[in-house]
């Protein structure tokens, strides 16, 4: 029975130890706004925004190729297929029952060109009423030409292919639609009129911004922390700020030498990443095409706009980092700040080209991303380019000021 008490004694004890770390831990992490905010509220914020602004961003894209007005020039139209065109200005297709020539068939190289090529074969009724399924010999074929690359032809061809498909197969299968009739001396048609240089600046736009603005951000990440809130957690910003110079000094060459270090790790990230890239993409893609067909001042224009990027990146982390109190608590108050950058970085897969708002170019990190997609796309403009340099420096400048004020500070340079 003694035995049996002493038991129960030491069980209470050990209850009551582990109740005393439970509370003290929760009274620890419930105390710190920052712990509640990167532990409960962060995941759940981050997915939200994350889903919701991909939501929207696809919603936009499938709307814009939806409310452009596109021309399906037909030739030889059938009177089995005309019925099928009607209501066709609700799709916002307008439909031109006439013939067209090969020069036709290569203006649709213009990406910008609303307008899709039908061809159906002479007497095509005719055709399909004395076609034998059985007999081996080639069906009647329907071409279709467009250009992928352009939101509008890509959704009026798939239709188009949708609707014909249908009816092939409430008629048994007595015709093709873009049958590829070649042989090993002739050239197969392509019904696809984007060009190889289009299909690459597309790939190329939606994969490369996202790519580089996260790589120069991992960049910041790892240096800026540490060479501010780190000193201050070491104690050596002290030693720092009796040197004789002046504050703004201390704080500009903080923020240059960290976006120079960032810059080389972003590069030799990008380089890792266009080696690797034609490995990534592969299957039907032809990787040989997507090649970089760039000019020089499209690789100027993007070697200024990573420059400015890198310095508003290195100025921010810097802000934050000088507020924190050691690196560890840098890295929470960092989180926001790369939450941004993440859903910048987003944008390019859910939109075709850079806007035309003048006004988005001084919205810092979101510039930078519309200036390299309209870049890779092919669709630079100078003056959204002259805004974004001139907005980053701008608020690099700022941020220089800001940290001169920091550094001025003793309340926030030895905070504990």
């Amino acid at each position: 029975m003694k035995k049996l008490s002493v038991n129960v004694s030491i069980a209470k004890r050990r209850t009551s130890n582990s109740l005393t770390i439970i509370k003290k831990e929760f009274a620890r992490f419930f105390g710190d706004r920052q712990l509640i905010f990167t532990a409960i509220i962060m995941p759940g914020l981050l997915i939200y925004l994350i889903y919701s602004f991909m939501g929207t961003g696809i919603e936009s894209m499938i709307q814009k190729g939806a409310n452009d007005k596109v021309t399906v020039r037909v030739e030889n139209m059938p009177q089995s297929i005309a019925p099928m065109f009607d209501g066709a200005d609700s799709m916002n297709i307008t439909v031109l029952p006439c013939p067209f020539t090969q020069q036709d068939i290569d203006q649709l190289e213009d990406k910008d060109l609303n307008t899709v090529l039908m061809r159906f074969p002479t007497d095509f009724d005719t055709q399909l009423a004395t076609y034998d399924p059985q007999s081996g010999e080639l069906a009647p074929n329907i071409e279709i030409y467009y250009n992928s690359t352009n939101n509008a032809t890509q959704r009026v061809f798939s239709m188009l292919e949708s609707m014909l498909t249908v009816y092939e197969e409430s008629i048994c299968n007595r015709f093709d639609i873009n049958r590829v009739d070649s042989t090993d001396e002739e050239e197969p048609v392509s019904f696809d009129q984007a060009t190889e240089d289009n299909i690459g600046a597309m790939i190329w736009s939606k994969i490369l911004p996202m790519l580089i603005l996260m790589m120069l951000f991992s960049g910041v990440m790892a240096i800026a922390p540490s060479a501010i809130a780190g000193e201050k957690e070491r104690g050596t910003i002290a030693t720092l700020l009796v040197t004789p110079m002046r504050r703004n000094e201390l704080a500009l060459g903080k923020i240059v030498s960290l976006s120079g270090i960032a810059l080389l790790s972003g590069i030799s990230s990008f380089i890792g990443i266009a080696l690797s890239l034609p490995k990534m993409i592969q299957g039907d893609v032809d990787t040989s095409a997507l090649g970089f067909h760039y000019a020089t001042g499209d690789y100027f224009v993007l070697l200024l706009t990573i420059l400015a990027t890198v310095l508003i990146m290195a100025s921010a982390v810097s802000l934050l980092s000088a507020l924190a109190k050691d690196v560890k608590n840098a890295g929470t108050m960092v989180l926001p700040l790369m939450l941004v950058v993440m859903l910048c970085g987003l944008l390019p897969m859910f939109q075709t080209g850079a806007s035309e708002n003048l006004v988005i170019y001084l919205i810092p990190f979101y510039n930078s991303i519309e200036v390299m997609t309209a870049v890779f796309a092919h669709e630079m403009q100078w003056m959204p380019v002259i805004i974004t340099l001139a907005a980053n420096v701008v608020y690099t400048g700022i941020a220089v000021w800001g940290l001169t004020r920091m550094f001025n500070s003793e309340k926030i340079m030895f905070s504990k």
